[in-house]
C-alpha cells in the first residue's frame, strides 16, 4: 500500500510540474507574440494554457513537497500572470454593460459560418429565417451548406458574394437594396469576402463580410488583415460594419492590431463561437471555447444587443447583433 501511495504521489507531483511548465512556457511565448507572428499563433489557445497553469498550481500546492512545491507554484503563477495579462482586457470589456441605446429603429445582423460540412442545413436555414434579420452574413456557404444559401437567396431580395459565382462561399444577404458591391476575389485578392453599400432610410452604409485563414502557418492571416483594412479604407468609418469568421481570438496580437487599424468598435466581446457540436468526425464540443467570429461597427451605431445563437449543424455558433443608428 505504501508503494502505491508513493507512486501516486510521484505521479501527481510530476503531473503538476508538467502542467506548470507547459503553462509557463506557453504563457511567456504568447507574450512574445507581440514581436513574432509564429509565437502569436499560440495566443489563440490562451484559455488552454491558462488552464494548465491553474491545474499545476492546485496540484503543486496540494501534493508538492517543500522547495518542490514553491517551484511548481512559482511556475504556475508565472503562467497565470502572463496569460491573465493577455486575456484580462477582453474579459473586462465583456463584463461592462453597453450604454442603453434607443431601439425604435434598429438594424439586426446575423453573422454565421454555416460550415461546408453542415449536417443540418434545413434546421440551420429555418433558424436564420426565424431571426428576421435585416442583414445576414455567411461564411462557408458551399458544399452541404449550399442549400442554406439557395434558401436565403429566395428569402432575401438582395445578395452578393466574393465574386458573384456559385463556388464562392462568403455571402451578404440584405433586405435593403444594394447600390454598390464588390467581391474581394474580383480584385484578385487572396481573401474571401465582399462588401456592399446598402440603401437605408437613415442613409446609405456599407457592410463587409470576410473569412480569414487559420493562424498557422504564421503570416498569411496577418497579410489578409492588412488587405482587409486597405480595401475598406475608402468607406466612411462612422457607418461601416465589418463581420466575419476571422479565425483569430481577441487576446491575440494580430486581432489587437486589426482592432486599431480598422478604427471601429468590436461589438463582440469574449463571445466564444467555436467549436460546437460535432465539429469533426471524431470529436464533439459541449460548449464553444474560442471567440473567432466578430462584428465591428462604426461610432454612428449604438449597441442594442449581442447574443450567441444555438448549436445547429455547423461547427460555429451564430452571432446575432442588434444596432441602433
Amino acid at each position: 500500500m505504501r508503494l502505491i501511495l508513493t507512486l501516486a504521489s510521484l505521479f501527481l507531483r510530476g503531473t503538476a510540474l508538467m502542467f506548470a511548465l507547459v503553462g509557463a512556457i506557453a504563457g511567456l511565448a504568447c507574450l512574445g507574440g507581440a514581436f513574432s507572428d509564429k509565437l502569436d499563433a499560440m495566443t489563440h489557445l490562451a484559455p488552454v494554457w491558462l488552464g494548465c497553469g491553474l491545474v499545476g498550481m492546485v496540484l503543486g500546492a496540494i501534493f508538492g513537497h517543500d522547495a518542490e512545491r514553491k517551484a511548481i507554484v512559482g511556475l504556475s503563477l508565472a503562467a497565470v500572470l502572463a496569460l491573465g495579462a493577455l486575456m484580462a482586457p477582453e474579459l473586462l470589456a465583456a463584463g461592462r454593460r453597453p450604454a442603453e441605446a434607443p431601439a425604435a429603429s434598429t438594424l439586426k445582423l446575423v453573422q454565421f459560418n454555416v460550415w461546408a460540412e453542415n449536417h443540418a442545413p434545413d434546421a440551420t436555414l429555418d433558424w436564420i429565417r426565424a431571426q428576421k434579420a435585416d442583414v445576414v452574413l455567411l461564411e462557408e456557404g458551399g458544399g452541404a451548406s449550399w442549400r442554406i444559401v439557395k434558401g436565403l437567396r429566395a428569402t432575401y431580395p438582395y445578395a452578393v458574394s466574393c465574386d458573384g459565382k456559385r463556388y464562392c462561399d462568403t455571402w451578404i444577404f440584405s433586405r435593403f437594396p444594394i447600390v454598390r458591391r464588390r467581391g474581394f476575389y474580383e480584385d484578385h485578392l487572396p481573401l474571401a469576402g465582399a462588401w456592399a453599400t446598402l440603401r437605408h432610410p437613415g442613409g446609405d452604409f456599407t457592410v463587409a463580410a470576410t473569412h480569414f485563414v487559420w493562424p498557422i502557418p504564421a503570416g498569411r492571416q496577418q497579410v489578409q488583415s492588412r488587405l482587409l483594412v486597405a480595401e475598406l479604407a475608402r468607406f466612411p468609418r462612422d457607418t461601416l460594419i465589418v463581420t466575419g469568421d476571422f479565425n483569430s481570438t481577441p487576446w491575440s496580437w494580430t486581432l489587437r492590431r486589426q482592432d486599431k487599424a480598422l478604427g471601429l468598435e468590436r461589438r463582440t466581446r469574449a463571445l466564444a463561437s467555436w467549436p460546437t457540436g460535432d465539429f469533426s468526425r471524431v470529436a464533439q464540443a459541449p460548449f464553444p471555447l474560442l471567440p473567432i467570429d466578430h462584428v465591428y461597427a462604426g461610432k454612428a451605431w449604438k449597441t442594442v444587443g449581442v447574443e450567441r445563437g444555438p448549436s445547429l449543424g455547423s461547427d460555429h455558433r451564430p452571432v446575432v447583433v442588434t444596432l441602433s443608428r
